[in-house]
């Protein structure tokens, strides 16, 4: 029998997005209906950001253990039991869980239904034997691993992130096909906990970042023994488990005992019948215009699914903007100029805003780039921390990006990201008193660096402080 519900807001996806919306919605007095097919909590919880970072702590504290004779205590093995860390990683997820648990969000109001649903009209949606009717429907189906058609990758068995959290035998030499941000963190994760790594990329590892840094981060993984084999796509797989080849187009053979495919993300969107719905699309996920708003006025995607940025804050930050749209009625756009970006390496690799390249082609003679090194912070000395560098594009006194490569720099650029989106000046930055000795005084050496040379290497100035000195009683 057909059950039918009407409700104000229709959310189809309770990972971050979905679930931001769900909770600011409900709170706000919104009736909100909530339809979830998996998992709550989404790839985020279950299988990409809280996962990766306890599985990247595991490899940490190993490391740590076996390089322990810089601070005084007697180096360690630093030998990793991977199906102990793989209980660990389920430990953090569970410790989480709760907060985006169905009680959780039934106990706030909102009405959650455990069913995939699928659009039967511009503004309904089946989900199991209910359907609902819905004043705005918001899609936060978020992605899932994309896997190319590489010849013989059929008959071989591979991980992608939504399986290899459930590993439990430590690879002894994983192959990742990938060098972006998950294939890097894994990477480095796995050699340190005891495994021989090779990473295949098609062109150049961390291809979306600033190659200066990004070759700072590459080059600790060379002399922490990850292999690269950039420049040259995976051409044909075959083996078995235990025993995996991979040949590359430009003649490479690579071996390994296990394969992890890293090459990137695709929408889901295939099980909602989006052409019911009149919802355009494109190769990237729903077609949306700043608002977030798709071709059908009553329809929204935000997140992985809306075909941009694909990170968790942006999900949450999307929820923010449609939230505004939908309960109040007023306009509300979506802006990325300061959304930042972290691969969770060590050191760590934060983007906010312009890279050196972009800035430069956008503004020419008028962009001026101001640097400070770790290996000047005498918190990052203590802590024998002094690897990296930030980088700040400056345009007319106000900076248009930033770039970190460092200890703590996901921490760092979040204050960019601030600057940016409230079109802040570098003499903000420089008033800013940082507490000392902290690795946060980088960002403001870093402002400080911008005026320098404007301070003290200025005739000007030289010559109006000698003239105050001499009239000064």
């Amino acid at each position: 029998m057909t059950n039918r519900i009407k409700t104000d807001v229709l959310i189809i996806g309770a990972g971050s997005g979905g679930l931001s919306v769900a909770a600011g919605a409900v709170q706000m007095g919104a009736d909100v209906t909530l339809l979830e097919g998996h998992k709550m909590g989404g790839d985020c919880l279950n299988y990409g950001c809280v996962p990766s970072k306890a599985l990247i702590k595991t490899g940490k504290t190993a490391y740590t253990q076996q390089h322990s004779a810089q601070y005084g205590v007697e180096a360690a093995a630093g030998v990793v039991d991977y199906a102990a860390a793989k209980d660990h990683v389920a430990d953090v997820i569970s410790q989480i869980a709760p907060v985006d648990s169905v009680e959780r969000f039934e106990g706030l109001g909102v009405r959650v239904i455990r069913e995939y649903g699928r659009f039967i009209s511009d503004k309904e949606v089946q989900a199991g034997d209910t359907i609902i009717t819905a004043r705005r429907i918001v899609v936060a189906t978020g992605s899932s691993p994309l896997v190319p058609p590489i010849p013989g990758l059929e008959d071989v068995p591979y991980e992608t992130n939504e399986t290899l959290f459930d590993l439990r035998e430590k690879p002894e030499h994983l192959i990742i096909i990938g060098g972006g941000p998950i294939g890097i963190e894994m990477a480095q994760a796995h050699v340190r906990m005891g495994c021989n790594v090779t990473v295949i990329e098609g062109s150049r590892a961390l291809g979306k970042d600033d190659p200066e840094l990004s070759e700072v981060v590459l080059q600790t993984m060379r002399d922490e023994g990850v292999v690269f084999e950039e420049g040259s796509d995976a051409a044909k797989v075959r083996g078995a488990a235990g025993a995996i080849t991979v040949e590359t187009k430009d003649g490479r053979v690579i071996k390994g005992s296990h394969l992890l495919m890293a090459v990137g993300r695709k929408s889901n969107i295939d099980r909602l019948d989006l052409d019911k719905a009149g919802v355009e699309t494109t190769k990237a996920g729903i077609k949306v215009d700043d608002s977030l708003r798709s071709s059908n006025r009553r329809v929204y995607a935000i997140g992985d699914v809306a075909g941009g940025l694909q990170f968790t804050h942006v999900a949450g930050y999307h929820a923010g903007v449609v939230i505004r749209s939908i309960l109040f009625g007023l306009p509300s756009k979506t802006k990325l100029h300061h959304i930042p970006w972290v691969t969770y390496a060590a050191p760590e690799l934060a983007q906010v805003g312009l890279t050196e390249a972009q800035a430069r082609k956008e503004h020419g003679d008028k962009l001026e780039v101001v640097r400070f090194h770790y290996n000047h912070n005498d918190r990052a000395i203590a802590e024998r921390q002094t690897k990296g560098f930030i980088k700040v594009m400056v345009v007319k006194g106000r900076p248009v990006g930033a770039s970190i490569v460092g200890h703590q720099a996901g921490e760092l650029i979040t204050l960019w990201s601030l600057a940016l989106v409230n079109k802040m000046k570098m003499s903000q930055i420089a008033a800013m008193v940082a507490p000392y000795p902290t690795i946060s005084e980088i960002n403001k050496r870093a402002a400080g660096a911008y005026f320098s040379p404007r301070l003290f290497e200025s005739a000007l100035v030289k010559t109006v402080v000698r003239a105050v000195q001499r009239l000064l009683p």
